[in-house]
């Protein structure tokens, strides 16, 4: 009986050992977890924080073509709104100019109413890469008291050719003609000469001769008599715009090939762009701004376009 008891207790004091054992073996586990589960747990689980995207850092400087200029300025600015750590720089001084320097390395973009081909010699204009962003067209534009609303063809190269001087020769009143014109880096010149003229003109003597667009367009609403060419861009009602050969200047008659005065705005870069230079050039072409400040400052998208030109100035229907 003796040895039946103290076997029991025996096994009694056996369980007892063992669970505090046990319970003291948890409470080391709880305080002081493998360091090398931390480790594991801290390297594979996600901090919950975005990643920040690339941010763009350098600076652009647009030079040349005054008709593109209202437009590379006002992306410019929402370009650097929404990049600000990218400074845009945008210049006029002619198509010409703009050219010259991006192909001498002295700008990053040469903004141009006219193919590089046109203005440079070709082994310059072969190092360009063209990077075209709308459409622009061209009215010729009277002092508002000019009492004539339409030219033709031949007419307007008789007046900038000096042939007739006064507006009573052309069904108006009998005030002399006064000629703004542009210099001959001037795209917008090129432009209306290759498609309104036909021809090229020389200066003539007594001409004036600027430009800048904001300035010709004043001058002309100074001018009494004065007649010269914008961009539709930068029409208003300080001047009067005058119809082609009957046909108003507006989107619809360049979009369908009825009006033959309007040329692809081009933004060159020498070689392929750098990263910068790039984004700020496919920001030309998102539908912010070809459907934004295109429309709005009185260009147009080279979608809604019904024909193409080339070079040589063929046009085809697409």
């Amino acid at each position: 009986m003796k040895k039946t008891v103290m076997l029991i207790m025996a096994l009694v004091l056996t369980f007892t050992l063992a669970a505090c054992g046990q319970s003291s073996n948890k409470g080391g586990n709880a305080s002081t977890p493998p360091a090398t589960n931390n480790a594991g747990n801290a390297s594979t689980e996600p901090s919950g924080e975005p990643t920040p995207e690339t941010k763009l850092e350098g600076s652009i400087l647009a030079t040349g073509s005054s008709a593109l200029q209202p437009l590379v300025d006002q992306a410019s600015k929402a370009f650097m709104d929404a990049n600000s750590g990218v400074t845009i720089q945008v210049q006029g001084g002619g198509s010409g100019t703009g050219l010259t320097q991006v192909s001498e390395g002295q700008a990053d973009i040469g903004n141009s109413d006219v193919y590089a081909e046109e203005k440079l010699d070709a082994d310059k204009a072969a190092e360009l890469v063209d990077h075209q962003v709308a459409v622009v067209a061209m009215a010729a534009v009277v002092n508002p008291k000019v009492n004539v609303d339409t030219l033709t063809k031949q007419q307007l190269i008789d007046i900038f050719t000096g042939k007739v001087t006064n507006w009573k020769e052309l069904g108006g009143d009998d005030q002399k003609i006064v000629i703004v014109n542009r210099p001959a880096s001037s795209g917008t010149r090129a432009t209306f000469e290759k498609y309104a003229l036909g021809t090229k003109t020389d200066d003539l003597q007594g001409s004036i001769q600027e430009d800048s667009s904001g300035t010709v367009r004043k001058i002309i609403g100074e001018t009494p008599g004065a007649i010269g060419y914008l961009a539709l861009s930068y029409l208003d009602d300080s001047i009067k715009t005058l119809a082609y050969d009957g046909v108003a200047a507006n989107e619809e008659n360049v979009a369908n090939g009825t009006y033959p005065v309007w040329a692809y705005e081009h933004m060159y870069t020498k070689g392929e762009p750098n990263e910068v230079v790039k984004a700020f050039l496919d920001y030309m072409l998102t539908d912010e701004v070809q459907d934004g400040a295109v429309v709005e400052l009185g260009y147009i998208p080279a979608k809604n376009m019904q024909v193409v030109r080339d070079i040589e100035g063929n046009i085809t229907k697409k």
